[in-house]
């Protein structure tokens, strides 16, 4: 783990945006998109979204989300294809540009959550067929569902909110061919329950997370993020019976702190974002860090540097720049 020092050093040189001349770009939540030549420069930034608003930066955020999916892309490329073609910096992933799905396959393993979008949300106000699951009557918040539920969602465009839908409305209104859409939830389920052994070895519950797809001559391809802290959540495997039997939230790693830090605020989603102090984004960054540890079993390196110049090094040097 980096020394709060180091977290702290960092808070003035995080990586906000950037405005590099390649090809035609477009700019996500978190990530810096540059299309040119059938590839694709993806740059993760350091912003930190939640409920669909980008809130400020986090330090080394952008490198922990594309080193953790590259270490998943890596790991899941036999159940799926991806678009992976290499990564030349730890913010960095250049890839296949492939034609993209409208839908996220949100896939959950447990009901929780505090955004509108949750499936806790939605249960704790009577609702009990979400996005086309039948949910029973007495569940708890944080309890382990019999088996993981898809509950798809679509991609909103940038600055609007994502809706939550089941299946057959995706089909129904034409947004996926049924086939199309099938192969998804395959795939989705297989990668969930892969992430959700692999990371059980590390004391690690993979809770929920969200997959992307496209297409790419003719085949179903896996593509933007996987099974990273922002697309995922996670908790501490060793705790969480005790903490559920006692009705106490489990230990988290993930942005959900940094979400329930702003619900506790009153914000969640609407009107003017609450100010951020650092003492919260460094322990957002902490928890960041220990879940790529946790789940690669590698420790995690970085140091204080000007993100940015770093980044246009990297790209010059592979001739992208």
């Amino acid at each position: 783990m980096l020394s709060d020092t180091i977290l702290k050093n960092q808070l003035k040189r995080t990586l906000d945006k950037t405005s590099f001349k390649i090809g035609r770009k477009y700019e996500g939540k978190v990530r810096d998109n540059y299309t040119l030549n059938g590839k694709r420069v993806i740059i993760t930034t350091d912003r930190i979204s939640a409920f669909d608003r980008v809130l400020c930066t986090i330090p080394f955020k952008g490198q922990v989300l594309n080193q953790t999916s590259a270490f998943w892309f890596g790991k899941t490329k036999k159940i799926v294809k991806n678009h992976i073609i290499s990564v030349p910096d730890p913010n960095v992933m250049v890839v296949k540009e492939c034609r993209p799905y409208p839908v996220e396959m949100v896939v959950r393993g447990y009901i929780t959550g505090v955004t509108t979008t949750s499936a806790w949300y939605s249960y704790e106000r009577g609702i009990r067929n979400f996005c086309g699951n039948i949910l029973p009557e007495g569940l708890k918040k944080n309890q382990k569902f019999k088996k993981p539920i898809i509950t798809p969602s679509t991609k909103a465009e940038h600055g609007l909110h994502d809706e939550s839908i089941s299946g057959e409305e995706i089909i129904k209104r034409g947004l996926l061919d049924e086939k199309i859409y099938r192969k998804m939830e395959k795939a989705a389920l297989a990668l969930f329950d892969f992430g959700t052994k692999l990371v059980a070895k590390n004391n690690l519950i993979l809770v929920d997370t969200k997959y992307e797809f496209g297409e790419l001559d003719g085949e179903l391809v896996l593509i933007d993020e996987i099974h990273t802290p922002d697309s995922s959540r996670f908790w501490i495997k060793g705790t969480y019976d005790r903490l559920f039997s006692k009705g106490q939230e489990p230990q988290k790693l993930d942005k959900e702190y940094v979400r329930q830090w702003l619900a506790a605020k009153g914000f969640i989603g609407e009107g003017k974002i609450p100010q951020i102090p650092d003492e919260v984004k460094i322990e957002a960054a902490k928890r960041y860090i220990t879940a790529y540890e946790m789940i690669t079993g590698k420790e995690f390196e970085a140091k204080n540097e000007d993100v940015l110049r770093r980044i246009e090094k990297s790209l010059k040097r592979v001739k992208i720049l």
